[in-house]
Protein backbone atom coordinates (compact mmCIF):
# COMPACT_ATOMS: atom_id res chain seq x y z
CA UNK A 1 0.00 0.00 0.00
CA UNK A 2 1.33 3.51 -0.94
CA UNK A 3 2.64 5.87 1.79
CA UNK A 4 -0.35 8.49 0.77
CA UNK A 5 -2.98 5.87 0.62
CA UNK A 6 -2.13 4.36 3.92
CA UNK A 7 -1.84 8.27 5.41
CA UNK A 8 -5.07 9.19 3.80
CA UNK A 9 -7.17 6.00 5.31
CA UNK A 10 -5.14 6.77 8.88
CA UNK A 11 -6.63 10.46 8.84
CA UNK A 12 -10.55 9.22 7.37
CA UNK A 13 -9.91 6.85 10.50
CA UNK A 14 -8.76 9.24 12.99
CA UNK A 15 -11.25 12.13 11.76
CA UNK A 16 -14.32 9.73 11.70
CA UNK A 17 -13.44 9.06 15.51
CA UNK A 18 -13.17 12.64 15.84
CA UNK A 19 -16.52 13.10 14.45
CA UNK A 20 -18.15 11.08 16.18
CA UNK A 21 -16.88 12.25 19.69
CA UNK A 22 -17.62 15.90 18.73
CA UNK A 23 -21.10 15.42 17.48
CA UNK A 24 -22.21 13.24 20.77
CA UNK A 25 -20.38 16.00 22.44
CA UNK A 26 -22.68 18.77 21.10
CA UNK A 27 -25.77 17.12 21.22
CA UNK A 28 -25.47 17.10 24.84
CA UNK A 29 -24.53 20.28 24.99
CA UNK A 30 -27.28 21.43 23.06
CA UNK A 31 -29.74 19.01 24.65
CA UNK A 32 -29.38 19.82 27.78
CA UNK A 33 -28.81 23.62 26.91
CA UNK A 34 -32.77 23.61 25.09
CA UNK A 35 -34.17 21.28 27.96
CA UNK A 36 -35.87 24.06 30.16
CA UNK A 37 -35.81 27.07 28.03
CA UNK A 38 -38.10 29.43 26.55
CA UNK A 39 -38.73 28.85 22.79
CA UNK A 40 -37.71 32.13 22.31
CA UNK A 41 -33.86 31.58 23.88
CA UNK A 42 -34.31 28.54 22.26
CA UNK A 43 -34.25 30.20 18.55
CA UNK A 44 -31.36 31.79 19.44
CA UNK A 45 -29.34 29.30 20.32
CA UNK A 46 -30.21 27.83 17.04
CA UNK A 47 -29.07 30.98 15.12
CA UNK A 48 -25.89 30.59 17.07
CA UNK A 49 -25.25 26.91 15.69
CA UNK A 50 -25.87 27.82 12.42
CA UNK A 51 -23.52 30.93 12.88
CA UNK A 52 -20.80 28.79 14.05
CA UNK A 53 -21.08 26.17 11.02
CA UNK A 54 -21.01 29.25 8.49
CA UNK A 55 -17.51 30.76 10.66
CA UNK A 56 -16.06 27.66 10.17
CA UNK A 57 -17.01 26.80 6.35
CA UNK A 58 -15.70 30.33 6.09
CA UNK A 59 -12.00 29.28 7.64
CA UNK A 60 -11.93 26.13 6.46
CA UNK A 61 -12.45 27.98 2.88
CA UNK A 62 -9.97 30.24 3.43
CA UNK A 63 -7.19 27.94 4.00
CA UNK A 64 -7.80 26.54 0.61
CA UNK A 65 -7.38 29.99 -0.87
CA UNK A 66 -4.74 31.17 0.86
CA UNK A 67 -1.20 31.20 -0.12
CA UNK A 68 2.02 30.62 1.84
CA UNK A 69 3.74 33.61 0.75
CA UNK A 70 2.64 36.42 2.51
CA UNK A 71 3.00 34.77 6.02
CA UNK A 72 6.58 33.57 4.87
CA UNK A 73 7.21 37.59 5.02
CA UNK A 74 4.88 37.62 8.14
CA UNK A 75 7.23 35.14 10.16
CA UNK A 76 10.43 36.82 8.55
CA UNK A 77 9.16 39.68 10.29
CA UNK A 78 8.65 37.58 13.66
CA UNK A 79 5.11 38.35 13.56
CA UNK A 80 3.08 35.88 16.11
CA UNK A 81 1.18 33.42 14.52
CA UNK A 82 2.58 33.66 11.57
CA UNK A 83 4.22 30.47 11.25
CA UNK A 84 1.46 28.42 12.57
CA UNK A 85 -0.89 30.65 9.13
CA UNK A 86 1.82 29.09 7.41
CA UNK A 87 1.00 25.56 9.17
CA UNK A 88 -2.35 25.91 8.26
CA UNK A 89 -1.63 26.98 4.03
CA UNK A 90 0.51 23.67 3.80
CA UNK A 91 -2.42 21.84 6.12
CA UNK A 92 -5.27 23.42 4.35
CA UNK A 93 -6.60 19.76 2.83
CA UNK A 94 -7.33 18.26 6.30
CA UNK A 95 -7.59 21.88 8.13
CA UNK A 96 -10.41 22.65 5.49
CA UNK A 97 -12.03 19.06 6.08
CA UNK A 98 -11.86 19.45 9.75
CA UNK A 99 -13.44 23.08 9.53
CA UNK A 100 -15.90 22.02 6.52
CA UNK A 101 -16.98 18.74 6.63
CA UNK A 102 -16.41 18.06 10.94
CA UNK A 103 -17.93 21.62 12.48
CA UNK A 104 -19.50 22.41 9.16
CA UNK A 105 -21.87 19.51 9.08
CA UNK A 106 -22.09 18.86 12.79
CA UNK A 107 -23.40 22.25 13.39
CA UNK A 108 -25.77 21.61 10.37
CA UNK A 109 -27.05 18.64 11.81
CA UNK A 110 -27.68 19.76 15.65
CA UNK A 111 -29.13 22.63 14.48
CA UNK A 112 -31.70 20.83 12.37
CA UNK A 113 -31.81 18.75 15.75
CA UNK A 114 -32.47 21.82 17.88
CA UNK A 115 -34.42 23.15 14.97
CA UNK A 116 -37.32 20.78 15.40
CA UNK A 117 -37.08 20.99 19.09
CA UNK A 118 -37.20 24.41 19.89
CA UNK A 119 -40.83 23.96 17.36
CA UNK A 120 -42.61 21.37 19.51
CA UNK A 121 -41.93 23.55 22.67
CA UNK A 122 -43.39 26.97 20.91
CA UNK A 123 -46.27 24.74 19.41
CA UNK A 124 -47.26 23.24 23.15
CA UNK A 125 -46.92 26.63 24.55
CA UNK A 126 -49.68 27.84 22.16
CA UNK A 127 -51.64 24.65 22.64
CA UNK A 128 -51.02 22.70 20.09
CA UNK A 129 -49.85 19.07 20.01
CA UNK A 130 -47.92 17.45 18.28
CA UNK A 131 -48.61 16.75 14.59
CA UNK A 132 -51.31 19.64 14.50
CA UNK A 133 -51.76 21.66 11.53
CA UNK A 134 -50.27 24.72 13.48
CA UNK A 135 -46.42 22.56 14.28
CA UNK A 136 -46.23 21.89 11.05
CA UNK A 137 -46.68 25.03 9.71
CA UNK A 138 -44.54 26.21 12.20
CA UNK A 139 -41.86 23.70 11.69
CA UNK A 140 -41.90 24.25 8.11
CA UNK A 141 -41.48 28.08 8.55
CA UNK A 142 -38.62 27.53 11.16
CA UNK A 143 -37.05 25.01 9.44
CA UNK A 144 -37.00 26.98 5.84
CA UNK A 145 -35.64 30.03 7.68
CA UNK A 146 -32.73 27.69 9.26
CA UNK A 147 -31.59 26.54 5.71
CA UNK A 148 -32.29 29.65 4.13
CA UNK A 149 -29.99 31.34 6.87
CA UNK A 150 -27.32 28.59 6.65
CA UNK A 151 -26.99 28.33 2.70
CA UNK A 152 -26.99 32.18 2.00
CA UNK A 153 -24.72 32.09 5.33
CA UNK A 154 -22.26 29.98 3.37
CA UNK A 155 -22.24 32.09 0.62
CA UNK A 156 -21.34 34.95 1.97
CA UNK A 157 -18.33 33.08 3.68
CA UNK A 158 -17.14 31.58 0.97
CA UNK A 159 -16.81 35.28 -0.63
CA UNK A 160 -15.33 36.85 2.13
CA UNK A 161 -13.07 33.61 2.58
CA UNK A 162 -11.67 34.29 -1.18
CA UNK A 163 -11.55 37.81 -0.72
CA UNK A 164 -9.87 38.13 2.48
CA UNK A 165 -8.11 34.63 2.92
CA UNK A 166 -4.87 35.86 4.19
CA UNK A 167 -6.46 38.08 7.08
CA UNK A 168 -8.47 35.91 7.88
CA UNK A 169 -6.07 32.57 8.10
CA UNK A 170 -3.71 35.53 9.79
CA UNK A 171 -5.91 35.73 13.10
CA UNK A 172 -6.49 31.85 13.16
CA UNK A 173 -2.97 31.84 13.10
CA UNK A 174 -2.69 34.28 15.56
CA UNK A 175 -5.47 32.15 18.10
CA UNK A 176 -3.03 29.27 17.41
CA UNK A 177 -0.22 31.22 18.37
CA UNK A 178 -1.90 32.07 21.43
CA UNK A 179 -2.90 28.63 22.38
CA UNK A 180 0.69 27.44 22.06
CA UNK A 181 2.40 29.71 23.84
CA UNK A 182 0.11 30.38 26.70
CA UNK A 183 -2.17 27.65 26.96
CA UNK A 184 0.76 25.22 25.43
CA UNK A 185 -1.82 23.39 23.35
CA UNK A 186 -0.16 22.63 20.12
CA UNK A 187 -2.09 22.27 16.80
CA UNK A 188 0.48 21.41 14.52
CA UNK A 189 3.90 19.69 15.12
CA UNK A 190 6.11 21.25 12.20
CA UNK A 191 9.34 18.92 13.93
CA UNK A 192 7.91 15.77 12.83
CA UNK A 193 7.33 16.61 9.69
CA UNK A 194 10.91 18.16 9.37
CA UNK A 195 12.11 14.77 10.44
CA UNK A 196 10.17 12.44 8.26
CA UNK A 197 11.63 14.78 5.10
CA UNK A 198 15.65 13.91 7.13
CA UNK A 199 14.60 10.50 7.13
CA UNK A 200 13.82 10.53 3.51
CA UNK A 201 16.54 12.24 2.26
CA UNK A 202 18.34 9.49 4.26
CA UNK A 203 17.43 6.89 2.76
CA UNK A 204 17.49 8.51 -0.13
Amino acid sequence: MKDSVRESLQWSLMIAVITLVLAAIFAIISTSVLSGVVWGLGMLIVFIIVLTGVIFDTIGVAATAASERPFHAMAAERLPGAKQAVHITRNADKFANFCNDVIGDIAGVISGTASAYVVLQLAFQMGYGEGSTVQFTISVIFTSVVAALTVGGKSVGKTLAIEYSTPIIYQVGRLFYFLEVKLKITIFNAKKKKNKGKKKNKRK
